[in-house]
């Protein structure tokens, strides 16, 4: 029989929940991940300078145009988080707004709604995240201008000497993203939060994953305390690993069954799924640990993906550094060729696991290891083996 009752969130229409929920489901499709645009201008300016492109608005939006229209990434692609600069931009193309594009291609357009870090005094350099004071009047605006969902990132820094992070931090910061979901899904934006902790530090394997367990476990709790609809909210965390200057080898199967014993704590079975940072892994890093991750997973219920920024973007502007111009052409190939290596490692299909030592340092994404994969991907089947 149809029934009229309504479990969790009374302040949400069934409605509202319905559309929530099914941003959720598109955003957690199998084999595909979002790519993360969402860096601001002055961020991007120093990715353009450091490979001598002038950082101007026409620039930014001609980058981010050739992110949005290459030719193809709708096989791989569910969402595309975007900067508030570029929610308004439009296409040279057809004059659409970018959001507009998006949708077109049946990607998801979303929104980073947070302002800047700001240091919580007494936690010894702590930060916690700005905006939330405004944050109901600017979703509302996003939502106008064609966004779905938004992404709020709260990072945190394991630093054993100095008792980082403190418990004050790891719960302000939680707190506050339980707070931003709440307001975003209240004015129709499906939110993603990101406990974001750093891959800086000397901490091992065991100290990563019993921080990122605090930090999870105080932000499900914090969602669950203040009424957020979790059917209608996802995770974007980091990849858990070890501090970059560790001096102990993990290997990647090592690496995986971390993160799953992770997310087995406390994860709730509600939410449909977690895209994964890059947070400073070089793409066959991060594709490595990810396709291991998801070769592990076995009868977890959740979506295991990507988000990724870094990790895709600086090879692509590696391909400017001398002409100093937009190599457009060149850039929309490689990026079509990284989000390919992307969609096979969420489904756990990439073969190449050789990378296992974490402490090692290697060239993002160098294209002979992207040609080695994509050599074993078989023409007209790019989501399978």
């Amino acid at each position: 029989r149809n029934s009229l009752l309504s479990f969790g969130a009374p302040h949400l229409s069934q409605v509202a929940k319905e559309d929530l929920e099914q941003t959720a489901v598109l955003l957690c499709a199998p084999g595909k991940g979002i790519s993360a645009c969402d860096e601001s201008a002055g961020t991007v300016g120093k990715r353009f300078e450091a490979v001598g492109i002038s950082n101007t608005e026409e620039n930014r939006r001609k980058y981010r145009q050739m992110l949005f229209e290459t030719d193809g990434i709708d096989q791989f692609l569910s969402g595309v988080i975007l900067d508030p600069e570029t929610l308004y931009q439009k296409s040279s193309t057809d004059g659409r707004l970018f959001p507009e594009v998006l949708k077109s291609k049946g990607i998801v357009p979303g929104v980073k709604p947070h302002l800047k870090v700001y240091e919580l005094p007494g936690t010894n350099g702590d930060t916690i995240m700005q905006g939330l004071d405004s944050l109901a009047l600017r979703a509302r605006e996003y939502k106008k201008a064609g966004a779905k969902f938004a992404k709020w990132r709260s990072p945190i820094v394991i630093d054993v000497n100095s008792g980082r992070p403190t418990s004050i931090a790891i719960r302000a910061n939680m707190q506050d993203l339980a707070r931003y979901a709440l307001i975003c899904q209240s004015e129709g934006l499906m939110p993603i939060v990101e406990p974001d902790i750093s891959l800086s530090g000397d901490h091992d394997l065991e100290i990563a994953v019993k921080v990122n367990i605090a930090v999870q476990s105080e932000l499900f709790k914090a969602m669950t305390d203040m009424g957020v609809y979790m059917s209608g909210a996802t995770l974007k965390s980091n990849i858990v690993n070890p501090g970059k200057d560790c001096l102990q080898s993990y290997t990647v199967q090592e690496i995986a069954d971390a993160n799953l014993f992770v997310l087995r704590q406390s994860f709730p079975v509600a939410m449909k799924g977690n895209n994964y940072l890059s947070g400073g892994q070089s793409l066959r890093q991060a594709a490595a640990r990810l396709s291991a991750i998801n070769q592990v997973k076995k009868t977890d219920p959740w979506n295991l993906s990507f988000s990724w920024s870094a990790a895709i973007q600086l090879p692509l502007l590696d391909l400017c550094k001398e002409s100093g111009e937009l190599e457009i052409e060149q850039m929309s190939k490689l990026y079509k060729e990284e989000l390919q290596i992307a969609s096979r490692a969420s489904l756990g299909k990439l073969n190449d696991l050789k990378e296992a030592i974490i402490t090692e340092t290697e060239p993002r994404a160098a294209q002979q290891y992207i040609d080695e994969v994509l050599r074993e991907i078989k023409p007209g089947s790019p989501n399978t083996a």
